[in-house]
C-alpha cells in the first residue's frame, strides 16, 4: 500500500504547564484590537484575569465577550459578531471549552467575510482566511484548538451542524494543563471521554482512495500515516490518565497526560474525520439536550462492535495502545478485548451504557438514524459501509445495551 499522510495544524502549537504565559506575546504578534470569546463563568476567574491583564500590558486593547453558551446556539454567535464589530477586532482569542473555541471560529469567519453561519455549513463553503485565530482550552476534550471545524446549533435544524475549513485552523494553540485542574469529575469524565471517541474513530475511519487532489477534495481526508500516528499517541495517553484524573483532580500528571491526549486526538480527527458515534450523537444530542461528550462515549462501544469485522487489525492495535495484555490472543480477540476495555473505562467515569439511559424513546429512534444517516460528511468516514437498515439496527442496539447483536 503506497504511504500517504498529510496534516492539518495550527501554525504554532504549545504545550505545557505555565504555557499561558506565552499568550499576550503571540496576540501582540497578530493584531492590536484582541477580541477575547469566553463564557460568564470564565469571565470571573482570577487566572483568566491574569492572562487579559498580561495582553493589555502589552499595549493590546481587549474587548471580553462573554456569552458563549454550551452547545452553541446560533444566537450567541450573532452577540459575538455584534461585540467584534463594533470593537473593530483584528485577533479572535477563544478561551475555554470546546463550544467557546468554535465560537471563536465563527466569530472570527463572519468578521472577516460577513454573511451568516449558514452560508458556510459544509466542507470548503469559507471563501479565504479569517481574522487571526488564538485558541486556549481549559477542558481536555474537543481538541477544537487544532481543528479544522467549528459545530453549532441552527435553530432551523434539528440537529447541529458543522463548517469544516482549514481556514477555521487556529494561528495558534495554547495547551496549558494547569487550566484544567479546576475542572469537576462530571467534565472531567465527558471531556475526556470525547477525546478517547476522536482518537479511535480518527485511528479506525475509512481510508479513502487515494487521487492527487485528495487534500483539496476532502477537509477530512480519512485514515492516513500521520493521522495514526496521534490516534495511538492519544489512545495510549487518554487510556492511562483518565480514570485516574477523574478520581483526583490534583493529580497533575494525569491532567498532562490528559490533555496531551486529547489535544493529540484532535490531531488525529482533525486531520482523518469522525464517523458514525459522532452522527448518532448529533439527533440524540437535540432530543435529550446531553452534553456531546457523553453522547459520543455511550455510543463508542456500539460503533466498535458494528465496524469490527470491517477494521479488525485496527481494533487489535487499539488493544496494544489501551495497553492491554494480549499475548496469546488472535488478532479478533484482540479486537474484543479493545471493544471491552472502551466501555470498561467509560463505565468506570460515570458514562452511561446506553442512549435510553441518555433520555431517548423507543418511539424516537427512526428518527435518530434518519437524522444521523444525514450527517453524510461522518457517515462516509465510517469504514463499515451505513445504510438506513444497518443503522436503524445500530441505533436499536445501542438503545438495548445489545453489543452482541452487532457482531457480523
Amino acid at each position: 500500500m503506497t504511504m500517504f499522510g498529510t496534516l492539518r495544524t495550527p501554525r504554532n502549537l504549545v504545550f505545557g504547564a505555565g504555557q499561558r504565559a506565552a499568550l499576550p506575546t503571540f496576540v501582540n504578534m497578530l493584531g492590536k484590537r484582541a477580541l477575547i470569546v469566553t463564557d460568564e463563568r470564565l469571565a470571573s476567574d482570577h487566572t483568566f484575569a491574569a492572562m487579559v491583564d498580561g495582553i493589555r500590558t502589552l499595549g493590546v486593547q481587549v474587548q471580553i465577550f462573554p456569552g458563549t453558551i454550551a452547545e452553541l446556539p446560533a444566537s450567541c454567535i450573532a452577540e459575538g459578531v455584534a461585540a467584534g464589530r463594533s470593537f473593530g477586532a483584528d485577533v479572535v482569542i477563544g478561551i475555554g471549552g470546546g463550544s467557546c473555541i468554535d465560537a471563536a471560529k465563527v466569530i472570527a469567519l463572519l468578521l472577516t467575510h460577513g454573511g451568516k453561519a449558514a452560508d458556510y455549513y459544509g466542507e470548503f463553503k469559507v471563501p479565504g482566511p479569517v481574522l487571526p485565530l488564538i485558541a486556549v482550552p481549559t477542558t481536555s476534550g474537543t481538541g477544537s484548538e487544532v481543528t479544522p471545524v467549528a459545530v453549532i446549533a441552527d435553530p432551523d435544524r434539528a440537529v447541529k451542524v458543522g463548517i469544516a475549513s482549514p481556514h477555521l485552523l487556529p494561528h495558534t494553540a495554547i495547551c496549558d494543563p494547569e487550566l484544567t485542574y479546576s475542572c469537576p469529575p462530571s467534565l472531567t469524565a465527558i471531556s475526556g471521554a470525547d477525546a478517547l471517541t476522536h482518537a479511535l474513530e480518527a485511528f479506525t475511519t475509512a481510508r479513502r482512495q487515494l487521487t492527487h487532489q485528495i487534500v483539496h477534495e476532502h477537509v477530512f481526508v480519512g485514515k492516513n500515516i500521520l493521522s495514526d500516528h496521534y490516534a495511538l499517541f492519544a489512545i495510549s495517553h487518554i487510556a492511562s490518565s483518565l480514570k485516574a484524573a477523574y478520581d483526583d483532580g490534583a493529580n497533575i500528571v494525569a491532567r498532562e497526560r490528559l490533555m496531551l491526549g486529547a489535544t493529540a486526538a484532535g490531531l488525529a480527527f482533525g486531520t482523518a474525520g469522525t464517523a458514525a458515534a459522532h452522527a448518532i450523537q448529533y439527533p440524540v444530542g437535540a432530543l435529550t439536550h446531553t452534553p456531546h461528550g457523553a453522547g459520543v462515549a455511550v455510543m463508542m462501544p456500539y460503533v466498535m462492535e458494528f465496524n469490527r469485522s470491517y477494521a479488525r487489525a485496527d481494533m487489535a492495535a487499539v488493544a496494544g495502545a489501551l495497553g492491554l495484555e494480549t499475548e496469546g490472543m488472535s488478532e479478533d480477540e484482540r479486537a474484543g478485548a479493545a471493544i471491552d476495555a472502551v466501555a470498561d473505562l467509560f463505565a468506570s467515569i460515570g458514562i452511561p451504557r446506553t442512549i435510553a439511559d441518555l433520555g431517548v424513546s423507543r418511539d424516537q429512534l427512526p428518527i435518530v438514524a434518519e437524522q444521523a444517516m444525514g450527517a453524510t460528511r461522518l457517515i462516509k468516514n465510517n469504514p463499515r459501509p451505513l445504510d438506513l437498515q444497518s443503522m436503524t439496527s445500530l441505533v436499536a442496539a445501542a438503545f438495548g445495551g445489545d453489543r452482541e447483536r452487532l457482531r457480523a
